[in-house]
């Protein structure tokens, strides 16, 4: 991978060259705005890692080391502080993951009443592994911890959305409603 790093004065943009096609990593420039007027709000430029996490995000899908480097280059922190936050926090992926992203909570009381049951049923029902993407790219499981809710055990975090007293029928509901494109308040 050669790299080529460039800024402009409208906004800050990383390029990099990948197997002979020209790629741009740059925010939008309301995301760029955003940013800057977070920063506007802390004496320390860190403060608004967080929220600069979430739009990027939104924007990127996933965090890949590239992505990270721009997001510090941006905030004006070090390295350091951006991969420490992507990979302490399970909010922000790593790799990409499905439009459906269920986050299977395996803490001990959701082990308990059958989490792990639960996991097998959707790597069966999906016909995927965990931390793989379905190939319609709809869907993606991992197992995660504690997700808090642990009177209504077992639960999954689908994007932001909690299901809570899982069970097949209730996991084969789930999944057909959202391959017909519709998201369950609840189950």
């Amino acid at each position: 991978m050669q790299w080529l790093v460039s800024v402009h004065l409208m906004s800050l943009q990383v390029s990099w060259i990948v197997e002979d096609k020209f790629v741009k990593k740059s925010f939008q420039p309301e995301t760029l705005q955003k940013i800057e007027r977070e920063k506007q709000k802390y004496p320390d430029k860190l403060s608004a890692l967080l929220p600069t996490l979430w739009w990027a995000q939104a924007e990127f899908e996933y965090f890949d080391t590239e992505t990270m480097d721009y997001i510090a280059e941006v905030l004006g922190i070090s390295k350091i502080r951006v991969y420490e936050a992507v990979t302490f926090y399970t909010m922000f992926h790593r790799k990409p993951v499905g439009k459906y992203h269920f986050q299977v909570c395996h803490n001990i009381a959701c082990s308990l009443l059958g989490a792990e049951h639960i996991i097998q049923y959707l790597q069966k029902k999906l016909k995927i592994e965990l931390d793989e993407v379905s190939k319609d790219g709809l869907f993606s499981i991992t197992r995660v911890e504690c997700l808090g809710s642990c009177g209504t055990a077992p639960v999954l975090q689908m994007n932001d959305r909690y299901y809570e007293n899982l069970n097949e029928s209730k996991i084969d509901f789930l999944i057909e409603e959202l391959i017909a494109g519709r998201i369950p308040e609840t189950l």
